[in-house]
């Protein structure tokens, strides 16, 4: 499909009058946004808390109503054979629609763009000349620094139309997956492809998961699918909440900036460690072995029986005085009510309370048939009393989850009763402190620890639950993580997004099913893409030779971008040439447009760190923004996971395998620095490759 660029600005020009209707709607915006401002809350509000709220919905508003002067207001149009009517089309009249990242109206409240999610907009991304959906013309729009420049034109039903492109990825399209990266992760609804528009627009009902190879795009359809359920089920969401999780903050910083472009202010985003660290600070840090059993779903079952062993048998009947008058509760009544709380299975916490309301109860029963005639007063009343509260407390004693998990690290013999039948001697080994810590404030809690609190302080008290979660590289939790995400979803759905093959963690799961099941969404749709926009054809191709190794049976990555010469490997004569030669390839890599990664194994950071600053090259760490003049950015291995670079300088694989404690987890961090790059890829070795790469 060619791409028309202007070279006449003649109202008779069709690129011409793009550019004027462009102008129009960057107006609009403006004066949509300038009705926002003047908006006087003084006159629709009567205190100063609904003027609070108000204030802060108008600033939203206004925020979520920028022009971007670099973000294309629209990026494409249809034309459709027929009028689109109805709530379809936002009560837009007409054939012809501009397509864009918001929805856009002129004073008289006509619709100068549609957003990308409106019904109306689906066709954009799934016509096609076998099925056009009533569309006659497809257009897409290119630009240069904000500015409107080229346009390219599919006639869907016209047979005779002139397309020599047709059947072929868009040049325009093509264009915007491959410009450089500077700064944060960009969104993609100008270059959705239909398997991803399926994802994206897939219901709030369920919980979908997306397997998905280096370059897939599975994180940006994850976000875009937020976008899609925001648009679709506002007034839900905005009471129940969406979170998204990522695997740490630099990913976190990388992807910020998404949704908001796509004028989405609220989401949430968090680490599983941000989930779980409520009330205790994680200093401490696990063998991997140990991390593995504290990640088990086993664990699960040992916390709720250490929890459920506090509850024990009533040695006395419970006597409450009022006035003049004893009232007693026999032992075996209070047993009846302890075994039918027990055989509820409800949460400890709910129990507790709930055990003084049954026996105050029993009270209460007792003095209507004594003649009296108590209300829920007189009820709440006796639950309080001394006597109630204390049989309570010696029965169904308050638990409080740090203290539990604490216990259960530090004495042998009460893991021990617990653990038995689920956990071996060995791993029973495993989970004790070697000194045990002598309270909840003075131990060194690690990140697994973290998760068991988690786990004990739902089983005491239900964790609140949001609408919608997206968790990314989700391969790398341990099933206990997942029950701690799962939680914050158990009444919401998910949108599960990672590649077993680039699972590094030593509990990484090795199936999705298996995953799934332990979020709580065993029936969830899993769904893999498997073409590849992003890393080019050589660098994915060179990369999927470790995948036999690392992940048998999964299927490669398809790329569709051809980009000859974008693989280097080269092998320096001696470990003591190599920083040198590293300094040198980062230099040739700067000189192309956009960024550099240069990734290497953890232990080698603090020498190429040096080698940059003696040759005089200012470097960026992983989550900071690269900008024109700071585009380099060096990159611990363990934290490439998510990133992506222009180019890519990878110092030394066989570094990077043997900094992991097996080389299966070796070969996959690999495999995740490898398809770094989006433009080219220069792999510089000393010692000999791993033996996949040689092959």
């Amino acid at each position: 499909m060619p791409a028309h660029v202007a070279e006449s600005d003649s109202t008779t020009d069709p690129l011409a009058r793009e550019r004027a209707h462009l102008t129009a709607s960057r107006a609009a915006l403006r004066g949509m946004r300038e009705d926002v401002q003047a908006l006087d809350i003084r006159d629709v509000t009567a205190n100063w808390v609904n003027a609070a709220v108000l204030q802060s919905q108008i600033d939203d508003r206004i925020k979520a109503l920028a022009d971007l002067s670099h973000t294309p207001l629209f990026f494409g149009r249809l034309d459709y054979l027929h009028a689109v009517g109805g709530e379809q089309a936002e009560g837009a009249e007409g054939e012809r629609f501009y397509i864009g990242r918001r929805h856009v109206h002129d004073a008289a409240g006509d619709p100068m763009v549609i957003d990308w999610r409106a019904p109306v907009s689906q066709p954009y991304y799934q016509a096609s000349r076998k099925n056009p959906q009533d569309v006659g013309l497809r257009r897409r729009f290119g630009y240069t620094s904000g500015e409107l420049t080229a346009y390219e034109d599919e006639h869907l039903t016209d047979p005779g139309a002139d397309d020599p492109g047709a059947g072929h990825t868009s040049r325009l399209l093509q264009a915007e997956i491959e410009r450089p990266r500077v700064g944060p992760m960009r969104d993609i609804v100008a270059t959705i492809q239909p398997e991803q528009d399926e994802i994206v627009r897939s219901g709030l009902g369920g919980t979908v998961c997306v397997q998905g190879g280096p370059g897939t795009g599975k994180t940006a359809v994850g976000l875009h699918r937020v976008a899609f359920l925001l648009y679709a089920h506002r007034e839900r969401l905005a009471r129940t909440g969406t979170l998204v999780i990522g695997p740490n903050r630099s990913f976190l910083h990388y992807i910020e900036q998404v949704l908001p472009a796509l004028g989405e202010l609220e989401v949430k985003q968090a680490t599983v460690d941000d989930l779980v660290r409520t009330g205790v600070e994680v200093r401490g840090e696990d063998e991997a072995a140990t991390a593995v059993v504290k990640g088990d779903a086993r664990m699960a079952e040992v916390l709720r029986r250490a929890i459920r062993s506090h509850v024990t048998a009533p040695a006395e009947p419970v006597v409450v005085v009022r006035g003049s008058r004893r009232w007693r509760v026999p032992t075996y009544e209070i047993q009846e009510m302890v075994d039918e709380l027990l055989a509820r299975d409800m949460r400890y916490g709910a129990a507790h309370e709930a055990l003084p309301q049954r026996i105050a109860h029993a009270v209460l029963v007792r003095m209507e048939e004594a003649g009296e005639a108590p209300d829920d007063r007189v009820q709440n009343s006796v639950a309080r009393n001394p006597a109630v509260k204390a049989a309570v407390k010696a029965v169904w004693p308050a638990v409080d989850p740090a203290k539990l998990v604490l216990r259960l690290l530090s004495d042998a013999e009460f893991l021990a009763a617990h653990a038995a039948g689920l956990l071996s001697e060995d791993e029973q080994k495993r989970l004790l402190w070697a000194k045990p810590a002598r309270s909840v404030k003075s131990a060194k809690w690690s990140a697994a620890d973290a998760v068991l609190i988690d786990e004990a302080g739902d089983l005491v008290a239900r964790t609140h639950s949001l609408g919608h979660v997206v968790l990314d590289e989700a391969q790398d939790l341990s099933p206990m993580q997942y029950r701690a995400v799962g939680r914050r979803c158990s009444t919401g759905s998910a949108t599960v997004l990672g590649d077993l093959a680039q699972g590094t963690t030593p509990w990484s799961t090795e199936s999705w099913s298996e995953a799934l099941f332990h979020l709580g969404k065993a029936d969830a749709v899993v769904e893999e893409l498997t073409a590849g926009f992003r890393v080019p054809r050589e660098v994915i191709a060179y990369a999927s030779r470790l995948l036999p190794v690392i992940s048998p049976g999964l299927a490669e990555v398809e790329s569709v971008r051809e980009s000859p010469g974008s693989l280097v490997v080269r092998e320096v004569p001696g470990a003591e040439a190599l920083d040198s030669a590293v300094v040198s390839a980062c230099e040739e890599s700067l000189r192309h447009e956009g960024s550099t990664g240069l990734i290497a194994a953890d232990a080698r950071i603090p020498a190429l760190g040096a080698a940059l600053t003696a040759a005089g090259h200012a470097y960026l760490s992983p989550g900071e923004e690269t900008t024109a003049a700071s585009r380099l950015t060096l990159v611990p291995a363990s934290l490439a996971k998510g990133l992506e670079y222009d180019y890519v300088v990878l110092d030394e694989p066989a570094a990077v395998v043997d900094g992991e404690p097996d080389e299966r987890t070796g070969l996959r961090r690999l495999y995740v620095a490898l398809t770094r790059a989006v433009s080219g890829l220069t792999v510089l070795h000393a010692g000999p490759l791993p033996e996949a790469l040689r092959r």
